[in-house]
């Protein structure tokens, strides 16, 4: 059984004609022809009924369509794995990554990234954090930048965490302060305006929680929104919003942080499956990633307080992994 024969074959399933199929192989159809009818002999069976023209598949054949397709899917990832250790001249990596983080941190990472190997096809998953565990743990991503700690019954992956970030407050720079001293706490919250996220923004369950916790409900004047829409809404003096402080520093914005004690952060982890490693295009982004984070540390040590820390407190200085949802 030879490739060649197996993506005849799959051109014949798909078309259900061999001259189209020859076309769209871009050989010549009696050279096809003969390719399948070796095949059967090989196999023992007929993969395709042929009467009148028409192409059907029969039973043979339908048990060997799906086998084949992963035989030539793992053909393509095996030749792909090579061209990537060509010095990664060639390749492609999907990343997934909350809205939050693609306004802010994963563009620097991606222009480091693409300077290095301009080769490499750069593919973007932008959702909530718990749509792209569900993503990458199908194997639809290389890797992720998820918020953490995973959700119960989360699928198994490997996480790093990489930084915590503080969520502050934005207002519009032409209304009040929404405090007179420097920092807000949750409970100021009560009964101001607040510009909302779409439902299954991580940043959406993250505030009402906290909102719940100090006892009230959040008032929305506007919800429903994607990163863009929110900091458009509260520039228009719409509201406030909870923001990660990253999207704050580039908004233009007037910026509260939230007194320490609330425990307004969350922690940002880079993850992939468990089960298979990341292909080296794949490792060599995680792998710029650690460097920006250790760069941006080193630009903002003599800057005073960040939004942005590295885990954790008297921690080593390298990141912390675990094996989540083991």
């Amino acid at each position: 059984m030879q490739l060649h024969q197996l993506r005849y074959f799959t051109a014949v399933a798909d078309t259900r004609h061999f001259t189209r199929a020859a076309e769209r192989l871009h050989v010549a159809q009696p050279s096809l022809s003969q390719q399948i009818r070796v095949l059967e002999r090989e196999l023992g069976a007929e993969l395709f009924h042929r009467v009148r023209g028409n192409i059907a598949l029969t039973d043979a054949g339908e048990a060997l369509l799906p086998l084949a397709r992963q035989i030539l899917a793992d053909t393509e990832t095996a030749r792909r794995e090579v061209q990537e250790v060509a010095q990664l001249r060639r390749g492609r990596v999907r990343l997934g990554a909350p809205p939050s983080l693609c306004a802010s941190l994963v563009p620097d990472v991606l222009r480091a990234f693409h300077a290095r190997y301009p080769g490499i096809e750069l593919l973007i998953d932008e959702g909530g954090s718990q749509d792209l565990v569900r993503t990458l743990a199908a194997g639809e991503l290389d890797l992720a930048l998820i918020i953490t700690p995973l959700a119960a019954g989360a699928p198994p992956l490997a996480t790093t965490e990489v930084l915590h970030e503080d969520l502050v407050v934005v207002s519009a720079p032409s209304d009040p302060a929404p405090v007179s001293g420097r920092r807000i706490r949750v409970a100021d919250l009560r009964d101001r305006p607040l510009v909302m996220f779409r439902r299954g923004y991580d940043l959406r369950e993250f505030t009402t929680a906290a909102c719940h916790g100090a006892g009230f409900v959040p008032d929305f004047t506007v919800e429903g929104g994607e990163m863009d829409a929110v900091l458009g809404f509260v520039r228009a003096g719409l509201g406030l919003a909870v923001v990660p402080g990253m999207v704050a520093a580039r908004s233009g914005l007037r910026v509260t942080p939230f007194a320490a004690q609330e425990g307004m952060r969350r922690t940002i982890a880079v993850a992939h499956r468990k089960d298979v490693a990341p292909p080296r295009a794949a490792r060599e982004l995680r792998r710029v990633l650690m460097e920006h984070l250790a760069e941006s540390d080193a630009g903002e040590s003599d800057a005073g307080e960040s939004a942005v820390e590295r885990p954790e407190a008297g921690e080593s200085p390298g990141p912390k992994t675990s094996e989540a949802g083991s």
